[in-house]
C-alpha cells in the first residue's frame, strides 16, 4: 500500500513553493500576533507616526489623492496617516492582533481605513490601485516567493501607478545570499539587500525613481532608520 501523502507529492510549481516554505523557519501569523500583543514594548514602529519617505512622496505631490494599498500595515500608522491625507486606504496584515490594534488606532484618530486580515498572496483586491506601499514586508519574503510577490504588486497597480517600499539594507538585515537561506533553512530575521541586488530584482517590473537610505530620525513625528532602504518605483 502506498503510504505517501498526496501533500508530499510534487506535481506543480506551487507544490515546490510549498515544500520550500516548509523548509524555512518562519515567523507565522501566531508569531506576529504574539509580537503585537504587548503594545508597551519599545519598538520604534509601534508609535503611530508615518515613514519619513512616505511623507516626502506626499509633500512632493508624487502620491496625490487616490486609492492606496498598505501591505503589512501592522498597527496602522502609515494607513492612518494616508487616510488623514485624503486617500482611500485598504490595509492588510495577516496578524489578527495587529489588525485589531490598527482598527482601534484608526477609531481614536477619527479616520476611515479598510483593514483586512490577509496575506498579499491570498488577497483578492476589489480594484486596481493608484499606489501601493510596503513598509518592511519585503525583507521577510522568501526568495522563492519574491518573483510572485513582485508580480502581484505589478498586477494590482494601475498602468501609471507608484510602488513605495522600505526594506533592510545590508546593515539592517542578514547579509546573506538567496542560496544561504535554504542552506541554513532560515531567513535570519529578514534579508538585507545591497543596492545592486535590489535593483536587479525590481528592474523587470518597475522603473526606480528614487533609491536611498531612510533618514535616521529620533524624537520626530516621522519614522526613519538608516538601516532601511527607501525605494520609490513606477510601474513599467
Amino acid at each position: 500500500m502506498d503510504s505517501i501523502s498526496d501533500s508530499l507529492i510534487i506535481r506543480s510549481n506551487e507544490d515546490i513553493f510549498l515544500m520550500l516554505d516548509d523548509l524555512l523557519k518562519k515567523p507565522d501569523a501566531d508569531w506576529w500576533d504574539a509580537f503585537y500583543a504587548d503594545k508597551t514594548k519599545p519598538v520604534p514602529f509601534f508609535r503611530c507616526i508615518p515613514d519619513e519617505n512616505l511623507h516626502s512622496y506626499i509633500e512632493q505631490n508624487i502620491f496625490t489623492r487616490g486609492r492606496i494599498l498598505d501591505i503589512g500595515c501592522g498597527m496602522g500608522r502609515n494607513a492612518i496617516y494616508l487616510a488623514k491625507c485624503g486617500f482611500i486606504v485598504d490595509a492588510i496584515d495577516f496578524s489578527s492582533t495587529s489588525i485589531n490594534w490598527a482598527e482601534q488606532n484608526a477609531k481614536e484618530h477619527h479616520v476611515k481605513v479598510n483593514f483586512i486580515r490577509n496575506s498579499i498572496f491570498d488577497y483578492q483586491a476589489p480594484t486596481l490601485y493608484d499606489y501601493i506601499y510596503d513598509s518592511g514586508c519585503f525583507h521577510h519574503i522568501k526568495p522563492h516567493r519574491r518573483i510572485q510577490y513582485i508580480a502581484i504588486i505589478s498586477d494590482l497597480l494601475k498602468s501609471d501607478g507608484y510602488f513605495g517600499m522600505t526594506c533592510f539594507n545590508q546593515t539592517g538585515g542578514a547579509d546573506i545570499s538567496d542560496y544561504d537561506v535554504y542552506k541554513d533553512r532560515s531567513m535570519h530575521g529578514g534579508m538585507g539587500y545591497s543596492e545592486q541586488k535590489i535593483r536587479k530584482i525590481l528592474q523587470d517590473h518597475f522603473e526606480i525613481v528614487e533609491l536611498r537610505n531612510m533618514q535616521n530620525l529620533k524624537d520626530s513625528d516621522l519614522f526613519g532608520m538608516d538601516m532601511l532602504w527607501a525605494i520609490l518605483m513606477r510601474k513599467k
